[in-house]
């Protein structure tokens, strides 16, 4: 009997429709860089599978090879949000004109 085998390369896509067309993990519209940021903050792979139990191990660890060899990439588009958020938080705390 064959044995199946995962694509690597089919764990991850893009789709101009869902999430601004991000790199995310195929059938879940769960972007690549919410696990590198999950990731980058201390979290293993494997705790990052246990608090989205939806997802595979092999889902978190394509996501996060996906991350590694497109890091130039994810890393601008976590920056860019983060000063967009900062941006909005100042704003927010602006004093409104009469």
């Amino acid at each position: 009997m064959p044995v199946a085998f995962a694509e690597i390369g089919a764990l991850i896509t893009r789709d101009p429709a869902l999430r601004g067309g991000r790199p995310i993990i195929a059938g879940t519209g769960l972007c690549v860089r919410t696990i590198a940021i999950e990731n980058n903050r201390g979290l293993s792979p494997e705790e990052i599978a246990a608090d989205r139990p939806p997802l595979s191990l092999a889902q978190v660890y394509a996501s996060l090879a996906f991350y590694h060899a497109n890091k130039q990439e994810i890393d601008a588009d976590i920056e860019a949000e983060e000063q967009a958020y900062d941006e909005g938080v100042r704003s927010s705390r602006l004093p409104s004109r009469p």
